[in-house]
């Protein structure tokens, strides 16, 4: 079944409009017919609709509710992925992979480590193009909302962004040349000790990794570092396997 994003005022008691390019893509690519069933989503609730196409036009779609599907797909926790920014188009992918595996929010860093050097106005125009990649993963992965692409942030503005977040975590390579290091024991332990509702923060650093001050930093600022085994992992292997150990621990 196909799912698509609508604004909230576009849904109500008995009927959802569809407008914009999804009208096109419905039509002209998709190819589907009145009688045909697609799923909705107002990206605010998390709620599911399930709706009946009626009539299709050249700027509309208009549609018939059946039924809302209250339980979701969205995690009971709200995580939030700080990604140090990548080469290439490493960002893409990992945007992708995240949002299907239920990230709430990614914000991209510059890390001192970083190759990539965004202007002010790239910056934006990456920003745009990774919002996009962010709502169709969440169509195909039928997120009852999609996930926020914030600008590029700086370390120290990314640090106080997630200042009052529930847990902060880091993964760093070096885990074990730091005080109190635990290995992949604490590991386990930070991850089954995560609550539902928690917000949570996982810094990933680039392909260089993080340097030690940056660590530090994180460090006065409340974040746990923890290790992610005897393997390095690349910058876009590392947030997915966070991610995917959250996934599992909250997930009924």
């Amino acid at each position: 079944m196909y799912h698509f994003f609508v604004e909230p005022s576009q849904i109500s008691d008995r009927s959802v409009i569809i407008t914009g390019g999804d009208v096109n893509h419905i039509r002209n690519v998709l190819r589907l017919r009145p009688g045909d069933e697609i799923s909705v989503s107002n990206g605010v609730d998390g709620r599911d609709y399930r709706c009946g196409i009626e009539e299709i036009t050249d700027t509309e779609v208009v549609c018939t509710l059946r039924f809302v599907k209250e339980d979701g797909v969205e995690l009971p926790s709200r995580v939030y992925l700080f990604q140090g920014l990548p080469k290439g188009d490493k960002m893409e992918f990992i945007i992708q992979k995240m949002v299907e595996l239920g990230v709430y929010e990614i914000i991209p860093v510059a890390m001192k480590r970083c190759v990539v050097k965004l202007d002010e106005k790239k910056a934006r125009a990456k920003t745009a193009r990774w919002q996009g990649i962010a709502e169709a993963a969440a169509k195909q992965s039928r997120r009852g909302v999609v996930p926020v692409v914030q600008e590029v942030m700086g370390y120290q503005e990314a640090l106080e962004y997630a200042q009052n977040m529930d847990v902060k975590l880091v993964p760093y390579e070096m885990e074990n040349t730091l005080d109190g290091a635990v290995g992949m024991a604490g590991t386990r332990q930070v991850i089954e000790r995560l609550a539902l509702g928690q917000s949570v923060a996982v810094f990933i650093g680039p392909e260089g990794g993080f340097e030690e001050s940056e660590i530090q930093a994180a460090i006065s600022r409340g974040m746990k570092p923890i290790t992610l085994g005897r393997r390095i992992l690349r910058t876009e292997t590392a947030g997915m396997t966070v991610m995917a150990w959250i996934m599992y621990q909250l997930e009924e």
